[in-house]
Formats: C-alpha cells, sequence, structure tokens
C-alpha cells in the first residue's frame, strides 16, 4: 500500500506543478484556476483543488499555505448571499447544494488549518442552504434546474453535512447525513449498483434509474467520507456490494467493461478510475486483493495524464470496429422505447469516435449542430475530439489526495 500511496503522492505533485498551477491567476490576495480550454473558472475545481493542497500541504517538504489561504479568500468572495455557490459550466451557472457542499468541505479544511474565523461563518451559511435544499428525507435538490433525485448529489450532501456535524457538534446535520446515507442505500440495485437517479427524474426526458460505473464510484466516494465522519461501519454492509459491482466490471487490465455502465454523458469518463481507488482501498478490510484493483485503476488512469487529465479514456482508432458491439449493450441497457435507444447508440457512438482524436483545444460547431437538430439541451459541450479537462482532473486530484489522507490517518 505504501508503493501505492507514494504513486499517487508523485501524481498529484506533477498535475500539480505542470497542470493546476500553470493555469492559476493571483490577483493580490485571491488567487483562482482557469480553463485552458473554455476560459472559464469553476467554483467546485478551485475548492477540490485547495482541498487537495490543504491534504498535502507539509508533505515531502511541500509548502502550499499561501495558495491555500488565497484560493479560500477567492472561494469567500464568490458565496451568494443565500450562503451557496453556483454550478458553473460553459451554459449553466446557477446556485446548487451541490456545488455548495463541495465548496463547504473546503471551508472546514480550512478552518481546521487555519483558523479563519470567516471561513467558519461561510461554512455555516453553506450548511443552512444545503439543509433548505433538502426536498424529503436523504433527497437533497442538485440546483433550480436539476431537481431529480440524484443519488450522488445526497451522498455528496451528505459528505459535507458529516463532516460539519462532526466538526461543530451539529446533531441536525449528523442525522442529515445518516438519513442520506441510509436513503441512498434503499435504491441500491440487488447486485450493488446505484442508479444516476431514483424514480424521480426531475426534469429529464426519461428517468435514469440505471447503472454508471463513473457515478458509482463517486457515490461511494462521498458515502465513504459520511463513514469516515461518523466513525462507524453501519454502512459497510451496501458498500461492500457496491464495490464487488466495480469490481465486477473492471477488466484484468485494470479498464473498465463500459458495457455495463448505462448513463450516456459519463460515458467513458477518466476520473471514473480516480474515484475507484479509494474505494477499492477501503474493501480491502474484507478482501485483500481489492488493492490491485487500486492499483490497476490508478495505471489506467496514469495513462490519460498529461500535465491535465484527460476527459476520457483515451483509445486508439484500430480499436474503433469492436467499440461497436461494446455501444450496442450500452444502449440497450434500462427500459426505454426503441427511438430513444437509437439516440443512446448514436451518442454512444459520437463518444467512441471522439475519445480517439486528441486536441489541446475544442470546436463545438458540430456538438451545436447536432444538439440543436435533436432539440438537446445540455449545461456543457461535448466536443468531437478529447482534450484535457481541468474539471476532471480536480475531481481526480481530491479522490488521489484524499486517499492518502486517509491512509496517514489510520497509520497514525
Amino acid at each position: 500500500m505504501r508503493d501505492l500511496n507514494n504513486r499517487m503522492y508523485s501524481l498529484i505533485s506533477e498535475t500539480i506543478q505542470k497542470g493546476i498551477l500553470p493555469n492559476q491567476k493571483v490577483e493580490g490576495n485571491l488567487a483562482y484556476t482557469v480553463d485552458p480550454v473554455y476560459g472559464i473558472i469553476r467554483n467546485r475545481v478551485n475548492a477540490e483543488c485547495v482541498k487537495t493542497l490543504i491534504r498535502i500541504n507539509g508533505l515531502r517538504g511541500s509548502e502550499y499555505t499561501d495558495h491555500i489561504e488565497k484560493l479560500l479568500n477567492w472561494l469567500l468572495d464568490k458565496q451568494n448571499s443565500d450562503g451557496s455557490w453556483n454550478e458553473v459550466h460553459v451554459n449553466y451557472n446557477h446556485p446548487s447544494a451541490l456545488i455548495t457542499s463541495i465548496v463547504g468541505e473546503a471551508l472546514v479544511d480550512g478552518y481546521l488549518l487555519l483558523k479563519n474565523e470567516r471561513l467558519k461563518m461561510a461554512a455555516f451559511q453553506a450548511r443552512d442552504f444545503v439543509l433548505e435544499n433538502q426536498i424529503s428525507p436523504g433527497y437533497f435538490k442538485k440546483s433550480s434546474v436539476y431537481t431529480g433525485d440524484h443519488l450522488n448529489v445526497d451522498a455528496t450532501c451528505g459528505a459535507f453535512l458529516a463532516k460539519f456535524g462532526k466538526m461543530f457538534s451539529d446533531s441536525e446535520c449528523l442525522d442529515a447525513a445518516k438519513t442520506a446515507a441510509e436513503h441512498i442505500c434503499k435504491c441500491q440495485f440487488s447486485d450493488g449498483a446505484f442508479p444516476y437517479t431514483n424514480e424521480k427524474k426531475g426534469n429529464y426526458q426519461y428517468c435514469l434509474n440505471i447503472p454508471c460505473i463513473h457515478y458509482q464510484g463517486v457515490t461511494l466516494y462521498y458515502l465513504l467520507k459520511i463513514i469516515d465522519s461518523l466513525d462507524n461501519g453501519w454502512l459497510d454492509h451496501e458498500f461492500e456490494k457496491g464495490i464487488k459491482w466495480l469490481a465486477s466490471v473492471q477488466f484484468p487490465d485494470g479498464k473498465f467493461d463500459w458495457s455495463r455502465s448505462g448513463l450516456m454523458f459519463a460515458y467513458y469518463l477518466s476520473g471514473a478510475y480516480a474515484f475507484s481507488i479509494p474505494c477499492f482501498i477501503y474493501g480491502t478490510k474484507w478482501n485483500s486483493t481489492y488493492s490491485e484493483n487500486a492499483e490497476k485503476a490508478l495505471n489506467v488512469l496514469g495513462l490519460n495524464v498529461k500535465d491535465i487529465v484527460n476527459r476520457w479514456e483515451n483509445a486508439s482508432m484500430i480499436s474503433f470496429p469492436a467499440s461497436i458491439f461494446t455501444t450496442f449493450n450500452t444502449a440497450n441497457i434500462g427500459n426505454y422505447p426503441l427511438s430513444h435507444r437509437l439516440f443512446r447508440f448514436g451518442y454512444g457512438m459520437y463518444r467512441q469516435f471522439s475519445r480517439r482524436r486528441f486536441s489541446n483545444s475544442v470546436n463545438p460547431e458540430m456538438f451545436n449542430l447536432l444538439s440543436g437538430i435533436l432539440g438537446i439541451e445540455s449545461s456543457t459541450i461535448e466536443p468531437d475530439n478529447n482534450f484535457p479537462d481541468l474539471f476532471m482532473t480536480s475531481e481526480v486530484l481530491d479522490c488521489l489526495s484524499y486517499s492518502i489522507s486517509r491512509g496517514s490517518k489510520n497509520q497514525s
């Protein structure tokens, strides 16, 4: 496990030095990271970057306190009057309980390090906003636009509330976190997979009560944070089932079998490998071979990082014909009408093609044309090429740095 931690630290350190800091802007006592492809500034990216820096600060002689303070100052300035932060995408910028929870976790970590009362006050406001956006026990509304019951959102909100509740002895937050975890587990399929949404589909055309490899890892990752904050293994049975499913869709070479993953807009996201790593490591309490799953996932992840992480798992054009069969199986996951299955197949083949072509920039013309023809409204742009994605990069850094910090705590 020590070798795995060393490899994760090396990847984190190199990505920060070559991918994050070159894209960071400093203005007085503020710092923020600008997406090199889209030119936008995401609250989530900056929050995940600062959490990473906090976790590795002081390790192996590293010193990031100045960066941490300035990033946190920028996040404080971006808090809305209702206590929230916006979810920022290319075509979308709205207050979100999901993003507020991710930023809120960064504020709590920052307060632990710096003892800055502004961070504490902002975290309390974030806590109130997240609780106000609990629609029913365990079900948190992602934003005013995306209102379905997304289990990964419930887990993320629960993780923040659990951390806040533990830090400030807030029983309401602790109870809400436990309720969120219980709600998520009630929706778990018998084989251990978690759906993206339950029957509450919100504004989606069709219910997304289907398995997804990427969001399996996301949901388990934030459930793990709830487990860590509540300091007990009461979720272990469901968590173990979730890990077994994740391991069952991983090939011996470490790559995932995406024919088993039904959510098209998360198809082949490279961050799936990062989310799986801390989950597999936790799973070694039941089965030591899960450490091999984690190592293999890190191997695949490393092949998709060059300063900044690829948006999607890359592949060669030689393997493109075989991807037709993979996508056909994916398109048939879920109880959808034939017309929608054909749409899903087309979407999947578009992704299969685009992930095999790499460029440092994106041209949205093809996606905008197809979106207009098909009447699709999307918060993001799905270009016809793979690209360096700062959004995916910050998620990867968050997952790997959390794995290292967990290991350090368990050894102390």
